[in-house]
Formats: C-alpha cells, structure tokens, sequence
C-alpha cells in the first residue's frame, strides 16, 4: 500500500510538471517573442586606439522574452525559475501606463541551445509563432557555427529575421547589409 502511495505521488508531481510545460507553452504562444536584432558596429577611433568592430560591421544578437505588467511579474518568476536560466529586468513607465513593465529574457546562447530551444522542441507552440520559433532556431544554429561572421551569412540571416514577428519584408536592412558589409576573406 505504501508503495502505491509513493508511486502516485510521483505520477501526480510528473503529471503537474507537464502541465506546467504546456501553460508554459501557451503563455510563451501569447505573449512572448524570438527575436534576432542587428546593431551596426564598425571599427571606431578612441583616443589611444583603434576599438574593432565586428568583421561583417555588425553585431547580431538573439533573444526569447516574454513581458508582463508588474501584476503579472508573478508569472515571469515561474518561468525563470522552470527553465532555470534567463533574467528579469525592469522597464520603468512613466508615460500615461498605470504600471511598469517587466521583461523575462534569455539572451545567452548556450542557454538558448540547451534549454529553450529543446523545450519547444518538446512542448511546440500551437500558434503562427511556432512559425518565427522555428526561424529564431535556424538563425542562432547559423550563429552557433559563426555564419554571421561573414557577409553571405548575415545578409542570409537578414531575410531570415525580416520574415519574422509578423515584419513587412525589411529590404533596406538586407540593401544595408549587402552594400556595406566588408568584403571577408572566407577562412
């Protein structure tokens, strides 16, 4: 008898840890975000040396972020506290908003590859975002293997990004990127 007891306290903790993962899943399908941003960052002159930018000119940069008002900050600390990873920052408003913003985000890469990226894997969003889930994926596996170091492989992850988050084609980035990016020496 006691054994049962202890093995359906075990399937009962097992059974909420799965619906949590699937709240999870449809909170992040509502109101969260996989984003790939670009950040132009050339060589520049400080006064005793020359700082080096990034080869392509640019920086890219990835995140998964969910935000809340502060009613719902609650909410972000279930996430963080699940995936075990990511932080939460603080956006004050002072604007005509009764409250301020709070944004849960994971931003290194080895813990976007580690822990969010199989996670979705495992408990797959049920929305368009499932969509840009999946091109967020293909774009930080592309710079996990430094694809964006070089021109080809920023302008690809350019056209990549500029068909996400419900984004109107971005040409004037990629026509950025294209004309002045320096020309690599490929490796």
């Amino acid at each position: 008898m006691y054994h049962s007891e202890k093995t359906s306290r075990a399937d009962n903790q097992q059974e909420r840890l799965i619906q949590l993962a699937w709240w999870i899943t449809g909170f992040v399908d509502g109101e969260g975000c996989f984003s790939i941003g670009f950040v132009k960052q050339n060589d520049r002159q400080e006064i005793d040396r020359i700082r080096r930018g990034y080869k392509t000119g640019f920086q890219v940069s990835h995140d998964f972020a969910v935000t809340q008002g502060a009613r719902s900050l609650d909410s972000l600390k279930i996430l963080q506290e699940f995936f075990g990873v990511g932080k939460i920052y603080l956006n004050r408003r002072y604007d005509n908003h009764k409250e301020h913003l709070y944004r849960y985000v994971v931003h290194n890469r080895k813990d976007l590859l580690e822990v969010v990226i199989p996670f979705f894997k495992k408990y797959p969003l049920k929305t368009a975002k499932q969509g840009d889930y999946k091109k967020f994926v293909q774009c930080v596996n592309m710079i996990n293997c430094n694809e964006h170091l070089t021109k080809d492989g920023i302008i690809e992850i350019a056209n990549i990004v500029s068909t996400m988050n419900r984004k109107k084609p971005r040409k004037h980035l990629i026509r950025i990127l294209r004309y002045h990016t320096p020309t690599l020496s490929q490796p």
